[in-house]
Formats: structure tokens, sequence, C-alpha cells
């Protein structure tokens, strides 16, 4: 049985404005074992970058962490005092951010950054940090790796600055990687070897990672496991294979079918999300996806749902489960011509419903 590294109970984190408490991270909890990727996925907003934050403690002002736990290794990491955070961040858990041009120093070369990386949680003395740095970007497939390490961040492509931005964040051989939207601003091909390099070092080295991303294309290259959020809560959770075959959560079966999918032979309409994500000073009642969801119904609008068993492995925080709906409902939901309560009332053949098949 694997072996839990990471549990996140119940957290709440807020963010005290002028305009009110953002309910930013609203009650999540999930857990990631030794060795694993999990993948974090949802729209702009839902709370997952804030809740990568909260886990190293990093959230900025004016946010706190209100309530909840964050135990790494049976260690609450909301109770370490200022030394022991300082030591969990870098030594047991790194992140990587979404944009390497911001996070690398423009004017200090690419080696000296990753070494200093190195040298101030006192992991290595400044000779074997230097050597170490040449090593760890030839792992991570930089070109000439001594000479470029003598480069500075505008020197190297965008690829190439996010394969100095893992080196650095393996630096002092952490147990837990966080990867903060690793492929943005890539190009395809870029992206295809930044999947493939996180692919081999979590293989080749064992160390867990959190994968935080819209793309549900790179959660079915890397992860294992899968963590839907919107609203700041999770509303869906599984095993990736289970999620993209049986999504239960409105929300995953709209996110899945508004990204082309190679593996289906007749290929469907995409279907955007109607709406926006909710204000999360002032969120609607009941459940918080029912404004934007095709198949709500009166309960929705009143009363949020628990996050609950729906499979072996499988949770969803919803009323009416995918598995419920009818196929002239799913049909109707395809179609961006017409609301599922708008065909229900015509009453019309499925491949009439928006004016057009759907296959």
């Amino acid at each position: 049985m694997a072996q839990t590294l990471l549990q996140v109970e119940d957290l709440h984190t807020q963010f005290f404005t002028s305009r009110g408490v953002v309910r930013a991270v609203d009650g999540v909890t999930l857990h990631i074992d030794a060795g694993e990727t999990l993948g974090i996925v949802g729209e702009s907003g839902c709370g997952k970058t804030i809740t990568a934050l909260s886990i190293l403690r990093l959230v900025p002002d004016p946010g706190r962490i209100v309530s909840g736990r964050i135990l790494f290794r049976g260690n609450d990491v909301v109770k370490m005092d200022d030394e022991e955070i300082r030591d969990f961040r870098g030594n047991d858990v790194a992140m990587i951010f979404q944009d390497p041009m911001t996070s690398l120093n423009p004017v200090t070369k690419i080696g000296p950054q990753i070494e200093e990386s190195m040298t101030a949680h006192n992991r290595f003395t400044p000779v074997l940090a230097k050597t170490r740095v040449i090593e760890l970007l030839t792992r991570v497939r930089v070109p000439s790796a001594e000479r470029r390490a003598r480069d500075y961040p505008h020197q190297f492509s965008g690829g190439m600055r996010q394969r100095a931005m893992i080196a650095m964040g393996l630096s002092n051989e952490p147990e837990l990687l966080i990867a903060d939207e690793p492929t943005t601003a890539l190009d395809v091909t870029v992206q295809a070897q930044i999947i493939q390099l996180m692919k081999q070092l979590n293989r080749e080295l064992g160390t867990a990672m959190m994968l935080i991303t819209h793309n549900m294309a790179l959660v079915a290259s890397l992860c294992q496991r899968v963590v839907v959020m919107y609203a700041g809560r999770v509303v869906e959770e599984g095993p990736v294979e289970q999620i993209f075959r049986s999504p239960q959560h409105p929300y995953t079966w709209s996110l899945l079918r508004s990204v082309p999918r190679v593996d289906e032979a007749r290929k469907e309409r995409l279907v955007s999300i109607k709406g926006l994500p909710p204000d999360l000073s002032n969120p609607p009642p009941g459940c918080k996806f029912h404004p934007r969801c095709p198949f709500v119904v009166e309960r929705c609008k009143v009363e949020e749902p628990p996050l609950g068993e729906v499979d072996v492995e499988q949770v969803a925080r919803c009323w009416v489960l995918m598995r419920n709906v009818s196929e002239l409902d799913i049909a109707a939901a395809k179609t961006s011509a017409l609301s599922v309560d708008a065909a229900r009332k015509l009453k019309a053949p499925v491949s009439e419903v928006g004016g057009a098949p759907t296959s």
C-alpha cells in the first residue's frame, strides 16, 4: 500500500479585502502518495494555485490560512515556526512557478541561481553545488550544460528556462515537486518535451508531483489521479482513466467536452462552458456551479451537495450525477443553441435539438 506523503484536511484560505472576504480555498481535502503524480484542474480562479501556495505557506497578503491542516509526513505545516518552514520549502517540497522569466533573476547567471538554491538550505557545500549544477542541467536535457550554466536567463529560450526551473526545483532532492502550469506559453513541440522530461524524472527519481493546470491533455499524459476544483472546492476526484472515461460531475464533464479528444472515433462538437466562475466574495447559494450547469435542478439552487463516493476511488460533489442524466439532456447540452430546459420544452428529436445532429 502506498504511503501518504501529503495530506490536506479541510483547508480554508481567505483574502480579506475592502470588497469582503474572498474564500479562495473553501474546505479543500486531498492527498498525495509518495512517488505519485496528482493533477489539480479547473478554470482560472478556481483555487488551484492558492491551494499550492497554502501548502508552502506562501499565501500573499491580504490572504491567510484560516483553518485546516496540511500534514507532510505527519507534521502540520500550518504550525511550523519560521525556521521549520524555511527548511520545509526547498528541502521537502519545491515549486516550479508558471512563468520562469519572472521567477529567475534576470541579472544573475543560471548556474549561480541554481547553486544558491542549494547552498541556502545547507544541503551542499559551494564546491559540490557548482558540480551538481552541471549534473542537474544535463539531467533536464539542457545541451552543453557547462557552457549554458554561464548564460543569463534572457539567453535561454522559453523551454530552456522551464528546464532550468525544473533543475532548480530538483536541486535539493525534494520529496514533492509542485508544478504550476509548467507548459504555459510554450509551443506544442516544447510542451511535449517538457511532459516527457517530467515523466522521466518521476520514474527515475521517484519524486511525487502535484501538477496544477487547466490542460486536461497534460493531466492525461502525466498523472495517476486528478482533483477537479471549482469555486475553491473539490468537486470531483479519482483515478485519471476513470474520470476521463466516466466523469460524474457536470463541471468535469463540461471540461472534458470543451477539449478535442483524439481517442474518440466519432468527432463531437466542442462545447464551451457558459457564463463565468462565481465571485468568491459573494458565491451563489447551493451548488456553486448551478448557475452554469446544463443539468441543474431546484435542489441544486438551495442546498450544496457533500463530496460523496460515486464509484471505487471516485468521489463527486453533485445532486445530479452524469450517470443519472438522460440521453436527450446530454444531447441538448452538447449544442450551444438551446439550453437543456428549452430543449425539454420543445420535446424535439435528439438529432434536431439545437438544429443539427450531434454526431
